[in-house]
């Protein structure tokens, strides 16, 4: 698999531009100012720790999808890195208070499906912030809750309403019970 992914990968950057350019500027060490990665670095950069304060960042008007793939630079400028420490904090906490729930439960379904939608919305969120601080190329993902988007926050807000359901309490005995077999 592994070989036909780096063959499938070759092909693609040879016969696409596209492809190749985004390839060849996601690896490039210099940040060219007018791409989207420009933008979101200067605006992470002048926002600074506390930043420049609400409506107040300039990055917004010349950042193509500021409001979806971006969110969290035009956030960072305005808000500074308070704010997105703060939104890291929030996504960290949801997915780990769920994956701690979710351990305790007896039921393999439930434990399965309840993991798989915590670290769906964790690696989301991941995802969105790592590009905007390019750690990753550019992918076109929101970020959840916080991004534009009307078919991301639908779908968003039902993997969380199913993530609850599976994490409430229910009457069970404790897990060890399950696994003596009683």
């Amino acid at each position: 698999m592994a070989v036909l992914a780096v063959l499938a990968g070759t092909l693609a950057y040879a016969s696409s531009e596209h492809f190749a350019r985004r390839i060849d500027s996601f690896l490039n060490p210099e940040i060219a100012p007018t791409t989207q990665l420009g933008y979101a670095t200067n605006a992470i950069r002048e926002g600074g720790l506390f930043g420049v304060g609400v409506g107040e960042g300039q990055v917004k008007w010349s950042l193509p999808d500021a409001h979806t793939d971006f969110i969290i630079a035009v956030a960072a400028e305005e808000y500074g890195m308070v704010l997105v420490l703060i939104v890291i904090a929030l996504y960290t906490s949801i997915v780990v208070r769920s994956l701690l729930r979710l351990m305790r439960e007896r039921d393999p379904f439930i434990r399965l499906a309840g993991t798989g939608l915590a670290c769906m919305f964790g690696v989301q969120a991941m995802i969105n912030m790592g590009v905007a601080v390019r750690l990753l190329p550019a992918k076109g993902m929101t970020l959840p809750f916080v991004s534009y988007g009307g078919s991301s926050l639908i779908a968003g807000g039902i993997a969380v309403g199913m993530l609850l359901a599976f994490t409430r309490t229910r009457p069970q005995g404790e897990l060890g019970d399950a696994l003596r077999g009683r």
